[in-house]
């Protein structure tokens, strides 16, 4: 294996555990299939609407991210990580580390 080959799997195990990370915060927030569910008998109604606010925007923000880190992955799997989605020439190794 050479050293890119090193370098190319070292990130590509960067974004697995991210994608895992991401993945998790999301279902601690209670996004999944049904989305947030929140109890509708709660008193005070302008602080679940709040707080429900507040949620889907960072569970829209982590979903947003957790696309951009499977897209990513995605390339590893057709052999196209690495290379600009435009021109099709490599990307440099410090830019990949930098955002992977």
């Amino acid at each position: 294996m050479t050293s890119t080959d090193a370098a190319t799997a070292e990130l590509r195990a960067q974004l697995v555990q991210e994608r895992d990370a991401l993945r998790a915060r999301l279902s601690e927030l209670g996004f999944g299939a049904i989305g947030v569910d929140y109890d509708p008998n709660f008193a005070d109604s302008s602080q679940v609407t709040a707080e429900r606010g507040e949620a889907e925007a960072l569970g829209a923000k982590l979903q947003e991210t957790l696309a951009e880190v499977e897209h990513a992955l995605g390339k590893f799997d057709d052999a196209t990580y690495g290379r600009c989605e435009s021109c099709r020439q490599p990307i440099g190794e410090a830019r990949l580390e930098a955002k992977p």
